[in-house]
């Protein structure tokens, strides 16, 4: 057994307490890792209509901006209006009808915080975050002692483990 100042036991205690603080945050980045699988489809969206007033007369390549569309493409326009996949928008009135798939508030709130990008925020969590989850990935090594049988096991899992990624990765 290993003595009670040994650097695996102290591994041992910060992984434990560790783990029994990001608990939360590791369930919101599986749920939330999960519905980022589905992002391409529809699956977990909720239609929203919009009805929204700009400017007359605006040119189809404003249109999308202004309506803060993400790949916005004018299917057809006319002298009175711009068609777009997402509804239409009247030059003379401005007004533009469209509908947008968005997911729920809370798990649009989840999604943003898993795929967070340098300029937010939530940076440095991330940040913090992925350097636990490779604490958490190394320290596992020192919860059993070298010479036991769950530990030899361990490392055919781990083997495993890396093969199959590296399958997943070069596959």
């Amino acid at each position: 057994m290993a003595g009670k100042n040994s650097f695996s036991l102290k591994v041992r205690v910060v992984h434990r307490y560790l783990g029994f603080f990001l608990v939360g945050i590791m369930s919101v980045y599986a749920l939330s890792g999960v519905v980022l699988i589905f992002r391409n489809t529809d699956i977990f969206k909720q239609e929203e209509h919009f009805t929204k007033q700009i400017k007359p007369n605006t040119s189809s390549e404003e249109l999308g901006k202004l309506l803060e569309i993400r790949r916005f493409k004018a299917t057809e326009e006319d002298q009175n209006k711009i068609y777009f996949k997402e509804g239409v928008y009247d030059k003379e009135s401005g007004v533009a009808e469209y509908t947008l798939k968005k997911l729920p508030f809370l798990l649009d709130k989840m999604t943003h915080f898993h795929a967070s990008k340098s300029g937010d925020p939530l940076y440095y969590f991330n940040i913090f975050f992925g350097v636990a989850l490779l604490f958490f990935s190394f320290s596992s090594f020192f919860m059993f002692l070298p010479k036991t049988s769950v530990f030899k096991k361990g490392l055919y899992f781990t083997l495993a483990g890396v093969v199959l990624t590296l399958l997943l990765l070069f596959i």
